[in-house]
């Protein structure tokens, strides 16, 4: 648990400030309310909503109109189409990358910023290969020392 006022530490990237001294769980519990509805109107459809006063132009998990298309890129069906398959896509690589960055700095105890850096300043030394070898090297150390 953080004390109040305390920063949070993300992959060696600090900043994030925390009013009490619950830490992660409020963030934790306020992203669970924040995605209930969202959630909720897509599985129920949009249909759902409506009860609450909010009316939503589109079918059962795709919105669609002028909220979400306000330059009209989705107007042919056959483009709207190939736009979802996009996102979906996008959305999929996207997670790959975070988990990349997960990856890199729980490897490197380095945030990305500075593991672009290094790798700028030298490729040869500061690249995933280089990396690796180091972990094992060093699990093959601690290993030998327990023995």
């Amino acid at each position: 648990a953080k004390a109040a006022g305390e920063d949070l530490n993300y992959l060696g990237v600090g900043g994030l400030r925390i009013a009490g001294g619950q830490g992660i769980i409020i963030i934790a519990i306020c992203q669970v309310l924040l995605m209930f509805g969202p959630e909720y109107a897509r599985s129920c459809g949009i249909e759902a909503l409506e009860p609450l006063g909010v009316y939503l132009p589109g079918d059962k998990n795709y919105p669609g109109g002028w909220a979400f298309d306000p330059f009209g890129f989705a107007d042919d069906p056959v483009v709207t189409e190939e736009l979802k398959v996009k996102e979906i896509k996008n959305g999929r690589v996207a997670m790959v990358a975070w988990a990349g960055f997960f990856a890199q700095g729980a490897l490197t105890k380095q945030g990305p910023i500075q593991n672009l850096e290094a790798f700028l300043a030298d490729p040869e030394h500061n690249n995933i290969l280089a990396n690796l070898y180091k972990l094992t090297l060093q699990r093959v150390t601690d290993l030998s020392a327990r023995a």
